[in-house]
């Protein structure tokens, strides 16, 4: 049997709590949300970023959340990490944070809509380019 992509994202996030950009906004500004941007440089020139959102494409993403590894983020501290995962439109991050909670950070979910969404609600963003 194949599974498509379609159900792999309606897997990934069955269940799970996808804040939309103010909340994601709000919960960060309250501390209770660690924002993951996951896009490639490339893309992240092209469209802006969150400001102090915490860099890590997807390719290195687990290594550097999971927080018995040895090319952890210093703020890779537990397993009850608030990780909230943006992409450009919030399908690939769907995966990335399904992948995060495998791993074990069981508070690991997604920008619902992703950084396109968070730049439509008029959220801060900055100039892309690391």
């Amino acid at each position: 049997m194949v599974t498509t992509v379609d159900q792999l994202v309606a897997r990934a996030r069955a269940g799970v709590h996808r804040p939309g950009p103010q909340e994601a906004y709000l919960a960060r500004q309250r501390g209770e949300a660690f924002l993951v941007d996951i896009r490639p440089a490339a893309q992240r020139a092209r469209e802006g970023q969150i400001p102090d959102a915490v860099v890590l494409e997807r390719n290195v993403l687990e290594w550097r959340l999971d927080p018995t590894g040895s090319h952890r983020i210093p703020q890779a501290t537990g397993y009850d990490l608030p990780v909230v995962v943006v992409c450009s439109e919030g399908y690939a991050s769907s995966l990335a944070a399904a992948t995060l909670r495998e791993l074990g950070l069981h508070r690991a979910t997604d920008l619902d809509g992703g950084f396109v969404a968070w730049a439509a609600a008029g959220l801060p963003t900055v100039p892309g380019g690391d």
